[in-house]
C-alpha cells in the first residue's frame, strides 16, 4: 500500500555476564546499542571550494576530521550547505533530520548516498555525505547525443528504483528525482544523491521572505508537487512522476519540457494537464508502467515495487525484428471501462477471504459500477495473475456464492471504502474537515487527503464519519453564508454567485468547476477551484421556484439567456404578424361577400357620416381623396 509507513522499532537495551577466567567473578556489563549521532561539530568541517547550486542551496567540497582515541582520520566529502531558513525552524528541520538518520543507519539502506551528518555554520543547515566519482548526468554530458544505452537505463533503473522504495518504506519522499541527484560509485552502481531535502523543507519557511519554496525541480514535478495544500496531498505516486521523467531524459539525453520555462512548465502540467512524451520502442512493461507514472491523479500511478517489477521483467526481455518478446512482453495495464481506475490504483489493495466487499465505484463519482454485490464476505480467491483473478463472494440470503472479477469489488472495512468522502468528527481549523479517504487498514488506521494539508492525514477510523460525496457533473454554488470564499469564485448579474458544473475532484478533495453559463474571451479564467466545504449542491429538485429553475438552466451554457431572448422576440414577431393576417383575412372576405346595394347604402351612409367627422379621420377610414359636406 501507498500509505504503510514502517517505523524503526529501537533496539532494546540489554546487559550480559562478562567472562575474565575466574568463574566466581563474572562481570555485568550493560550492553545496550549507542544511538547514531548526526550532529557534525562545525570546527570539523573545512570547506574548500564551491562545486555548484540548486533549488535549496550551495554544494561544497569539504573536509570532515573525525578523531578518538583510538583513531584519527580525514574525508573528503561533499557538503549541502542550504539556503538560510528561520532561526526559530532550524530545530524543526534537525528533528526531521535525526529521524531520517536513525532510520538509514540503523537498516543500513544501501540504496541512499552514505550520510555523515549534520552540523549548522553561520546559523546555515550544512549536510555532509560522501563524496562520489559522478553522477548519471554527469556520465550523460560526456556521452555523444546525451543519452544511455537502453540496458543502462534499466541497470539503473532497477538500482534507483530500490533506493526509493527504501526511503519509501520508512515514511519519506524524494520529492527531487533527476540525473544529476543519481550519483555513482566507484563498481558504477547508484544510489540518490538527494535523500529528501524538499519533503524535510515542507513546513519551513526560508529567512529571505521573497524566496519561494518549490518542492522539487520544475521539469520532474508531478502537478500535486506544484501547490501541495491546494492540488495535493504529495504521497509516494509523486515520486513516480519524477523518476519516469529521469527516465525519459536518460533514454532521449533530454528532460522534459525542455526550453519551457518554469511558468509555461505549470501551465502545461497543472493547468492543461499535458504528459511527457514516452518514446516508442521500449519493452512494453517499460513503456505502460513509465505512461502510468503520468496519470494526472496519482491515484491512478503505479508505486515502487511496480516500477521494479516492470524494470527487472524487461531485462531479459529480447527485440527482434520490431517486437518485443520474453518476460517483459506481456504485461499491459489500462483503465478498466467506465470507472476511471486504472489497475495500478486497483491493485493497490489486494482482497483477502475473510474481507467485507462491495461492488466498486468509479472514481470520483457516487454511483456502483454494477450492482452485482451490495455486501458480501470473500470466501475464496481464483488468481490468475498477480494483478488479476476472480474471488467467490457469499451474498447474505443468497445460497449460492457468487464468482466475480477481483477488479469489479472494493474492500469494505468498519463501514469504509477507499474514495468515500468523510469528515473529521473533531473540526480542524488549520485545514478542510471534509477530505477523501485513501487508505484504510483493517486495523482502522486510515488516510485522508484534506484540503491544506501538504501530505496525507493519518489517523483512525473512528475519527472520521463518511458523508454524502461529491462527483463529477454535479452543480454547485457558494453557500449563502459565505462572503469571502477560499477561491476566487465568478458572479451572476445583480452580485448573485454564480453556479457551475464540477469537471474535476482533485484527490484532496478540493473541486475544479466551470461554468457554462458564462460567455468567457481568450485571457480569462475557464475554471475556477472550490473548498468543498464552501459550497452546495444545486439540481432542480433543490430549486424551490420556476424563476430559480430557469436561472439554473441559465447556467448550462451562455448561449440559454441570448437563445431565450431571441426566440421570445420571434414569438412575439409571428404571434403579430400570425393575429395582423388573420384581422386583414376577415375584412377581406367581409368585402366580398358584400352586395351591390349594400355597398351603395353603405356608400351614402359613409358620405353622410363623413360630414360628421374631421376630414383626416374620413380619409383615413374610408381612402377618400377630398371630403363631401352637404350643406342645408
Amino acid at each position: 500500500m501507498a500509505d504503510q509507513i514502517y517505523a524503526v522499532s529501537p533496539v532494546a537495551p540489554f546487559d550480559y555476564e562478562l567472562y575474565e577466567g575466574d568463574p566466581d567473578q563474572l562481570r555485568t556489563v550493560d550492553a545496550t546499542p549507542a544511538q547514531p549521532n548526526s550532529y557534525i561539530d562545525p570546527a570539523s568541517l573545512k570547506f574548500k571550494y564551491r562545486i555548484g547550486h540548486g533549488l535549496f542551496g550551495a554544494v561544497w567540497v569539504a573536509t570532515h576530521h573525525q578523531s578518538a582515541s583510538d583513531y584519527d582520520e580525514y574525508h573528503e566529502v561533499a557538503v549541502k550547505m542550504l539556503d538560510p531558513i528561520k532561526k526559530d525552524h532550524v530545530h524543526k528541520f534537525l528533528h526531521k533530520f535525526e529521524k531520517l538518520w536513525v532510520n538509514l543507519k540503523s537498516r543500513q539502506l544501501q540504496g541512499v548516498c552514505w550520510l555523515h551528518g549534520i552540523s549548522v555554520v553561520s546559523d546555515q543547515i550544512c549536510i555532509a555525505l560522501k563524496s562520489y566519482e559522478g553522477s548519471i548526468g554527469d556520465r550523460m554530458g560526456q556521452l555523444k547525443g546525451g543519452k544511455l544505452p537502453l540496458a543502462d537505463v534499466l541497470r539503473y533503473g532497477i538500482e534507483l528504483a530500490r533506493g526509493v522504495q527504501q526511503l519509501h518504506q520508512i515514511g519519506f519522499l524524494v520529492l527531487n528525482l533527476k540525473p544529476t541527484n543519481f550519483l555513482l560509485d566507484e563498481n558504477d552502481h547508484v544510489v540518490l544523491g538527494d535523500f529528501g531535502i524538499p519533503y524535510l523543507l515542507l513546513g519551513i519557511a526560508w529567512r529571505d521572505p521573497h524566496l519561494a519554496f518549490r518542492p522539487g525541480t520544475p521539469n520532474y514535478m508531478a502537478p500535486e508537487q506544484w501547490q501541495p495544500g491546494v492540488r495535493g496531498p504529495i504521497s509516494y505516486e509523486t515520486d513516480s512522476w519524477g523518476f519516469a521523467c529521469s527516465m525519459i531524459e536518460m533514454l532521449t539525453g533530454t528532460p522534459p519540457w525542455f526550453g519551457r520555462s518554469v511558468e509555461e512548465i505549470h501551465h502545461s502540467v497543472v493547468i492543461h494537464q499535458e504528459k511527457p512524451q514516452v518514446p516508442s520502442g521500449l519493452p512494453p512493461a517499460v513503456e505502460d508502467v513509465l505512461k502510468g507514472c503520468f496519470e494526472y491523479d496519482f491515484r491512478n500511478r503505479p508505486l515502487m515495487p511496480d516500477i521494479l517489477q516492470a524494470f527487472e521483467s524487461s531485462r531479459k526481455a529480447v527485440y527482434n525484428e520490431g517486437s518485443w518478446s520474453g518476460p517483459g512482453s506481456n504485461l499491459f495495464v489500462d483503465k478498466l471501462p467506465r470507472s476511471g481506475c486504472s489497475t495500478w490504483f486497483l491493485s493497490k489493495d489486494p482482497l483477502q477471504v475473510g474481507d467485507t466487499v462491495r461492488s466498486r465505484k468509479a472514481l470520483n463519482t457516487c454511483k456502483p459500477l454494477s450492482l452485482a454485490v451490495t455486501e458480501g464476505v470473500v470466501v475464496g480467491i481464483e488468481k490468475d495473475s498477480d494483478r488479476d483473478g476472480y474471488v467467490l463472494v457469499q451474498i447474505p440470503n443468497r445460497h449460492n456464492q457468487l464468482r466475480v472479477n477481483i477488479l469489479a469489488l472494493e474492500r469494505v472495512t468498519s463501514g469504509f471504502a477507499l474514495g468515500d468522502w468523510v469528515r473529521l468528527i473533531k473540526e480542524n481549523d488549520k485545514h478542510s474537515s471534509l477530505g477523501i479517504l485513501h487508505s484504510i487498514q483493517r486495523d482502522g488506521s486510515i488516510t485522508v487527503g484534506f484540503l491544506g494539508l501538504e501530505t496525507l492525514w493519518r489517523g483512525n477510523s473512528s475519527e472520521v464519519k463518511v458523508v454524502d460525496p461529491f462527483s463529477v457533473g454535479q452543480f454547485v454554488r457558494l453557500k449563502a453564508n459565505i462572503r469571502t470564499p477560499q477561491f476566487e469564485w465568478p458572479h451572476k448579474r445583480g452580485g448573485a454567485w454564480a453556479s457551475g458544473k464540477v469537471s474535476q475532484i482533485l484527490p484532496n478533495g478540493c473541486l475544479v468547476v466551470r461554468f457554462p453559463g458564462r460567455f468567457v474571451l481568450r485571457d480569462e479564467s475557464t475554471c475556477f477551484l472550490a473548498n468543498p466545504e464552501e459550497v452546495e449542491r444545486v439540481s432542480f429538485d433543490t430549486c424551490p421556484g420556476i424563476v430559480e429553475k430557469y436561472e439554473l438552466v441559465e447556467d448550462f451554457h451562455w448561449a440559454v439567456r441570448p437563445l431565450a431572448i431571441a426566440f421570445s422576440v420571434f414569438t412575439a414577431a409571428k404571434l403579430g404578424i400570425f393575429v395582423g393576417r388573420n384581422v386583414g383575412a376577415r375584412i377581406n372576405k367581409r368585402k366580398r361577400t358584400q352586395k351591390p346595394n349594400d355597398v351603395q347604402n353603405q356608400e351614402g351612409q359613409s358620405g353622410a357620416n363623413a360630414a360628421w367627422l374631421p376630414p383626416t379621420v374620413a380619409n383615413i377610414l374610408f381612402k377618400e381623396g377630398t371630403p363631401v359636406s352637404n350643406s342645408r
